[in-house]
């Protein structure tokens, strides 16, 4: 799953998920277009210098993935710096909590606007690059509460089931373009975000009971199926969701 120097652009890379996936990408030989939001420049930039240390080229440029015109800039930007994108993982999300009967507008708007949204305008930017160089790697993360979700986060689990939707019809799309479209469906992840589902410690045995693998996932578990998708390796898949879970789901 060698990068060989192709440029990958990865969205919410300051922490978590996405600095495992940067990581991950920067030790397999990509070069490197880093994203968040301004308000994560810090941890960002802590981000883009260890994935330096791998020896590719790494930047570090902020957008709001829901903000079209940031968007854009931030493509046109990495382009003028790298020349090009070769693969792009749509990894920024946000999850907000409440049940469905209490759940504020706003929280809903804003879920659906980084998870779904931001995927789509991310990728929107991107085809144009994608299909003149007739070669693209697509990766939109999603999650299996897309699948099956849980309670206080249905608007999130709307959300991640946008994206497999969204994923499954722009492979059909961009397919004879020679551009791959593929998911990956994290499971029970310990990063800031899914200490949500991990704050107390029996929630935490009942999910490893639930896994058969018997463990909560880290970051670096997902950094490795997101490094297939976006490689050579898996030039002839496309449309597919991959659950990353430890066998939460199981199919």
């Amino acid at each position: 799953m060698s990068g060989n120097g192709r440029i990958a652009l990865v969205t919410g890379a300051s922490r978590g998920i996405g600095k495992a996936i940067a990581l991950g990408l920067a030790t397999r030989g990509f070069d490197l277009v880093l994203n968040d939001i301004a308000a994560q420049a810090a941890t960002l930039q802590e981000t883009a210098a260890e994935a330096r240390t791998h020896g590719g080229r790494v930047i570090a440029l902020h957008a709001d993935v829901s903000n079209k015109a940031q968007v854009q800039a931030m493509v046109a930007d990495a382009v003028a710096q790298m020349g090009t994108i070769h693969a792009v993982v749509n990894n920024a999300g946000i999850l907000r909590a409440s049940d469905v009967e209490n759940c504020p507008e706003d929280y809903w708007d804003s879920v659906m606007a980084i998870n779904a949204k931001g995927t789509f305008l991310v990728v929107q930017a991107v085809l144009p690059i994608m299909k003149a160089q007739s070669y693209g790697r697509i990766c939109n993360i999603s999650s299996i509460g897309g699948k099956h979700g849980a309670p206080e986060q249905a608007h999130y689990s709307a959300s991640k089931a946008a994206v497999m939707g969204f994923t499954r019809v722009l492979a059909q799309e961009v397919g004879p373009l020679g551009i791959t479209a593929n998911c990956i469906c994290p499971g029970i992840i310990l990063t800031d975000m899914g200490r949500v589902n991990l704050e107390d410690a029996a929630i935490r045995d009942a999910w490893k009971a639930k896994t058969a693998m018997a463990r909560i996932g880290a970051p670096e578990d997902v950094a490795g199926p997101v490094a297939f998708f976006c490689s050579d390796d898996s030039a002839f898949v496309t449309g597919q969701t991959l659950n990353v879970d430890g066998g939460i789901v199981l199919s």
